[in-house]
């Protein structure tokens, strides 16, 4: 079962998140800083979020993102800065680095596409073990119905375009096309997909 996420959710978002993205930068901020992370994007207007729920009712995958997702990193920042300074805190003491590496992150998404009709796909995962069951196809079904419903035409993504076959085989066959691709200042080697609605 699917359904809209709320606070109650946010531990086992965090959880699946951890698990399903290890050794990327958001993981690496930590459970406090993820937890807030999420429950932003659950509590603002423009937060588009959904769970997909096992037969116990707890969440085993989740998607979350943004309707006009330009600016979104910015306007959570100006609600929540003291909260999101004190959540990081604890990877900016073991490495001082990554300051500079969360202001990028931070400010990346001013250029993100701007308008009500534009919706951003942040962050999907299930554990695991459910990974090649469908269930990452549903929840991007329903993020996608849900960003049409509120009157968007198009969605966008970005994810790793190298070592990374399995994820940039799914959205293709959902339908997502690749818009352009670059490189971060760290390195990384990106796809950013749209899709129109």
């Amino acid at each position: 079962m699917i359904r809209e996420a709320n606070r109650e959710d946010i531990r086992d978002i965090v959880e699946i998140h951890l698990e399903s993205f290890q050794g990327f930068f958001l993981s690496f901020l930590g459970p406090r800083f993820l937890s807030l992370y999420y429950l932003s994007i659950c509590s603002t207007p423009e937060g588009i979020g959904f769970v997909y729920l096992n037969s116990a009712g707890k969440p085993v995958g989740f998607v979350a993102g943004s309707s006009n997702p330009r600016g979104f990193y910015s306007r959570l920042l100006k609600r929540d800065w003291l909260r999101f300074s004190f959540a990081s805190l604890g990877a900016i003491l073991k490495k001082p680095w990554v300051i500079r590496r969360l202001f990028r992150a931070l400010l990346h998404p001013s250029g993100n596409p701007i308008g009500d009709e534009v919706a951003g796909l942040f962050s999907i995962g299930t554990l695991p073990e459910l990974q090649g069951t469908g269930i990452g196809k549903k929840l991007v079904q329903s993020f996608l119905d849900e960003a049409r419903r509120r009157g968007c035409k198009k969605v966008f993504l970005t994810t790793d375009r190298d070592r990374n076959d399995i994820v940039n085989t799914f959205y293709q066959r959902l339908g997502f096309h690749i818009e352009r691709q670059y490189e971060t200042p760290e390195g990384r080697r990106m796809s950013e997909y749209w899709i129109e609605l």
